[in-house]
């Protein structure tokens, strides 16, 4: 076996640009599946990292109904917004414990004479944090309290909405309103969160003049499912509503939910990008198996040398089927390099947008391991046809071959 690895790293070697040509073929295969797999998987993580944070016993309530379980989408009408009734329905419903509601709004935001469009967040602190208090964390300063009057917290990227720097006491002019900036979040991963500006609850109400929410999380008592509990609210709130079943003018999703359909989602996506990359995959195992068959021409007389002095046509098929073998693990393992460059330069370009250390892609040893016995196999496959060619040829054919 020594032998026979030595002799197929021989022949690739004097054939350098060739050989080179043909690695490349699979390496370009390799190297888009493994970043893809990469890329896809860090994803993942991130994700459910967000939702371990976010924790299990949530329920999100959004206006709008299902269509082909899209939350959120209504058929033939604009989405009514959540109102203060539908809160005290909702904290009425069996297994509810906090019922926090929320008001987002696009405001226009003015400061150092700089003005900007952004997100502005508003709950009621003592709900928040007794929801979010992982998921909202402060880096500089202090959070908000529900005596505050004219005091926002601001995300880690506010200051790319302005020249000039945004710092704890900084005056932002919201609805020709003052506020002063009395904390500063850590980057949560979501841009528009990380751009937006947050205040209480109340203040919103009255500066919008609104008791409209765009969203209502809820927090479950102990003990309880989430998806029992998600039916008592629907019941309790198509009862106030006045609505029938399948004709909700809302929606309710548990957080295992919407982790269960980003992973659907997820899914779907891997699978077909990493179609397409087999497809160069596919290219490659041809080219490698065109090298092999114009190899087995090269070398007739060669192998007709070696049948003559004694090698049986096991030797011969082990040889070739080494050498298409070796193409594959040396594309492979240079694919994998190339891959995981790729996928860390994404990781890179990311990090600006949702947060050094947020997103991070998956280097795991399987990958790593799977992704070189697969460029392996697919070299020894491309082979198997050219090898047994060559086995079959007769000694006194071959050596008579010009």
């Amino acid at each position: 076996m020594k032998d026979y690895f030595f002799l197929a790293l021989k022949n690739i070697k004097r054939r350098k640009l060739r050989s080179w040509l043909t690695i490349i073929g699979i390496l370009i295969g390799i190297a888009a599946i493994v970043a893809l797999i990469s890329i896809s998987q860090g994803m993942e993580d991130t994700i459910n990292e967000q939702f371990e944070k976010m924790g299990t016993n949530k329920i999100i309530i959004m206006p709008g109904g299902e269509i082909e379980g899209i939350p959120g989408m209504m058929s033939g009408m604009m989405a009514e917004y959540l109102t203060e009734d539908d809160v005290e329905t909702i904290e009425k419903a069996k297994g509810v414990e906090i019922v926090s509601p929320i008001i987002a709004k696009v405001s226009k935001v003015e400061y150092s004479k700089e003005k900007a469009y952004t997100f502005i967040y508003a709950w009621s602190m003592d709900k928040r944090k007794e929801i979010w208090e992982d998921m909202m964390e402060i880096a500089q300063g202090r959070d908000l309290e529900e005596k505050d009057k004219h005091c926002v917290v601001v995300g880690d990227d506010i200051n790319d909405l302005f020249d000039k720097e945004v710092k704890i006491g900084s005056k932002l002019e919201i609805e020709n309103e003052s506020f002063r900036v009395v904390g500063i979040l850590k980057p949560t991963g979501g841009r528009d969160n990380d751009l937006a500006v947050y205040m209480e609850l109340k203040i919103a109400q009255e500066l919008f003049d609104t008791n409209e929410f765009m969203t209502i999380y809820v927090q479950i008592k102990d003990g309880f499912e989430p998806t029992q509990v998600g039916e008592n609210i629907k019941k309790e709130l198509r009862k106030a509503k006045d609505e029938k079943e399948g004709e909700e003018s809302f929606s309710i999703q548990t957080s295992e939910q919407m982790l269960e359909a980003f992973g659907i989602v997820l899914n779907v996506i891997r699978v077909v990008l990493i179609g397409i990359a087999s497809i160069s995959l596919f290219v490659g195992g041809v080219g490698t198996m065109n090298t092999m068959y114009t190899s087995v021409l090269e070398r007739t007389k060669e192998i007709g040398t070696m049948k003559a002095v004694g090698a049986k046509n096991s030797d011969i098929l082990l040889i070739f089927l080494f050498e298409s073998g070796l193409y594959g693990l040396i594309g492979g393992a240079v694919g994998i390099v190339l891959g995981l460059g790729i996928s860390k330069g994404a990781e890179l370009l990311a990090s600006p947008y949702l947060g050094a250390g947020i997103f991070k892609v998956s280097m795991a040893w399987w990958l790593i391991l799977g992704a070189l016995l697969f460029s392996f196999v697919v070299g020894t496959i491309s082979g198997v046809l050219p090898a047994m060619q060559a086995a079959r040829l007769k000694p006194a054919e071959a050596l008579r071959h010009e």
